[in-house]
């Protein structure tokens, strides 16, 4: 009798164990992807100031201009509903056409040299780098969470009390994906 009492116990401490790491691994997803989030809103947040300083020396580029901000409302629209990585392919939709954006200025030697053209583009390259940082730990906390909740024992503890897998927050492409860090740098 005594043995099963400890062999119940035992278990119970088992379980409570893999329970609270599988609500610590939640939890660090949910962190991780409010950081992303962050970093998406102050991207989002940044690109009607870019649009309107290449509006004004590239008024000709119209349908670049609007197709960046139609982007941008797309995007934002998506964030609140979105599956991370139904998400992450309109942000990197999103992030070519700031590039378009970008390589236009190529052409006007006048807005590559304004000062408030080059602090944009400093921010947005900024931006870019820390969300690319918070899509790596957002995508290692799920990859953990994940093998906890598929993984024995802890997935019977998992499903007993719904634990479930999450998305990764991925790109179009795993191309798009491995790009290495944004450096706009001067342009001259």
């Amino acid at each position: 009798m005594y043995w099963v009492i400890v062999i119940i116990v035992g278990l119970a401490l088992v379980a409570a164990l893999l329970y609270n790491r599988l609500v610590r691994d939640r939890n660090r997803v949910e962190a991780a992807w409010s950081d992303i989030d962050v970093q998406l809103q102050r991207r989002h947040d940044l690109i009607p100031q870019l649009v309107r300083a290449v509006d004004q020396y590239a008024s000709y580029e119209r349908a670049t201009l609007e197709a960046v901000t139609s982007l941008r409302a797309e995007a934002i629209d998506l964030a609140s509903r979105a599956r991370p990585r139904d998400l992450g392919r309109k942000e990197a939709e999103l992030s070519e056409g700031v590039k378009l954006l970008i390589a236009i200025a190529e052409n006007y030697p006048d807005l590559k040299a304004d000062e408030n053209f080059l602090n944009l583009q400093n921010e947005l390259a900024e931006t870019e780098n820390y969300l690319q940082f918070a899509r790596r730990f957002y995508n290692g906390s799920v990859r953990q969470l994940n093998t906890r909740i598929e993984s024995v024992p802890s997935n019977f503890v998992a499903s007993l009390f719904g634990f479930e897998p999450r998305d990764f927050y991925q790109k179009a492409s795993d191309e798009a994906a491995n790009v290495p860090l944004v450096e706009f740098g001067r342009l001259e």
